[in-house]
């Protein structure tokens, strides 16, 4: 990768232990997502082994798009460090550094059991709503969610970014997702999040 001129700007997400680093270009590609939450499994990503080496208070390094969401320690202040890790992020950029490294595998969804005719139509009509619907929003946010499963009338989806942790994402899951899911779809009983 070259040298590339980068421009970086800062948003808040929901999570207040999270913030948005918003670049001007794609980092990693689209419908793609990436998630570094302990510094010695960073061989994927040169970017947040830098970022896990400079900074003591990041707990996550998440890249999707056009933007990386560092997740930091309860007790750091976001107007002590934001600055500073926008400048870092920015540098790194336009050095050519890479988000990930080509080849890395992005998260996807866990392999389910096999699925009836009906059970697969069901699930990708979930996808759909899923894809169209949340993920815009979700993204917007700095996060990111994908499908799991789903069994017995209940979906199972994945937050990550600043989703995960994220002391509003009991609502959003359950006043957002479920109600939309529930309303387009009568088969769908409950909506939970299961851990990484």
């Amino acid at each position: 990768m070259n040298n590339r001129a980068t421009h970086i700007y800062l948003e808040m997400t929901p999570n207040p232990n999270t913030m948005k680093f918003v670049a001007n270009y794609l980092l990693v590609p689209q419908g793609a997502s990436f998630s570094f939450t302990d510094p010695e499994q960073t061989g994927a990503s040169p970017v947040a082994k830098l970022i896990y080496e400079e900074y003591a208070w990041v707990q996550e390094v998440f890249f999707s798009s056009n933007y990386i969401t560092l997740t930091k320690t309860p007790e750091t202040d976001w107007n002590e460090v934001q600055m500073e890790a926008r400048n870092f992020i920015a540098q790194t950029l336009t050095k050519g550094i890479e988000c990930v490294v080509e080849g890395a595998e992005p998260i996807q969804e866990e392999p389910s059991r096999p699925l009836s005719e009906e059970e697969e139509h069901t699930v990708a009509k979930i996808k759909g709503i899923l894809d169209e619907y949340i993920r815009p929003a979700v993204e917007q946010d700095g996060g990111a969610i994908s499908f799991h499963s789903f069994d017995a009338g209940v979906v199972k989806v994945l937050l990550q970014g600043s989703c995960s942790g994220c002391p509003s994402s009991t609502v959003t899951l359950k006043a957002g997702i479920e109600a939309l899911l529930k309303r387009a779809m009568p088969e769908v009983e409950a909506v939970e999040a299961i851990d990484v």
